[in-house]
């Protein structure tokens, strides 16, 4: 009835009205077809409900499994991890290992060097009982 006298108003309205429920039906038709994840707070909700059923799942497989299994899927779960892992090459294995090896040294030679002059330091002001 709202319609009905919107409509009346204006000709010119009508155009406008017309587009601009197209365009709210268009974005109800495309709705159904975009992913789960991008809804509001319908969806959010939904996915909350279905993933707090995966945890009491999980947990409730959890408490059946036995030691032996619980032992046997974190190995399987480590491999799996590890398979996903970007190795170096060995040249890059090796310039790494230059770099950690050289920045080392260089640390080591720094705190020498200041533990020597701070240990002469202690010494030229408490002086040399010897």
């Amino acid at each position: 009835m709202a319609d009905n006298k919107r409509r009346g108003e204006d000709a010119g309205d009508d155009r406008l009205d017309d587009e601009v429920v197209d365009d709210v039906a268009d974005d109800d038709a495309t709705d159904a077809d975009e992913p789960v994840t991008r809804g509001g707070t319908a969806t959010r909700s939904r996915a909350k409900a279905e993933s707090a059923d995966s945890r009491s799942k999980t947990r409730a497989e959890t408490d059946r499994v036995g030691l032996f299994g619980r032992i046997a899927r974190f190995i399987r779960e480590v491999v799996a991890e590890l398979r996903k892992v970007i190795w170096p090459t060995r040249k890059e294995l090796l310039t790494y290992t230059a770099v950690v090896v050289a920045f080392v040294a260089v640390m080591l030679t720094i705190v020498g060097l200041l533990d020597f002059a701070f240990a002469k330091g202690v010494l030229w002001v408490f002086g040399n009982p010897s």
